[in-house]
């Protein structure tokens, strides 16, 4: 007898238009995933744009690409996530779901 222990998929908080959903039938695999519930937490507590608010950004606005929310979601996601080294951003920024976890909507 089969038991249905894990849910089919799971729904999490969206980014703009376009809907995150976790599944468990193997299709596009990333070992990040974990980071989608941090992204929950923050939503509901609020650190990193308190963290973000920390810092005054002196940089010229017209040549921003990176919030500095951005900057600082990368670094904590990064760390929650075991890549303590910053050469690991390098790659990291071409990962969707590091994308996802700092609120890019250009993925």
């Amino acid at each position: 007898m089969k038991t249905e222990c894990t849910p089919k998929q799971l729904a999490f908080q969206s980014l703009g238009r376009r809907e995150v959903i976790g599944r468990f039938d193997g299709g596009r695999i990333t070992s990040d995933g974990g980071g989608l519930l941090l992204r929950e937490v923050d939503h509901r507590i609020g650190l990193l744009d308190r963290l973000a608010g920390c810092f005054t950004d002196y940089r010229n606005p017209e040549s921003i690409e990176h919030s500095v929310r951005e900057l600082v979601a990368q670094r904590v996601y990064g760390l929650a996530l075991g890549y303590e080294d910053l050469n690991d951003h390098d790659v990291l920024c071409r990962d969707s779901t590091l994308a996802l976890l700092v609120g890019k909507q250009d993925l």
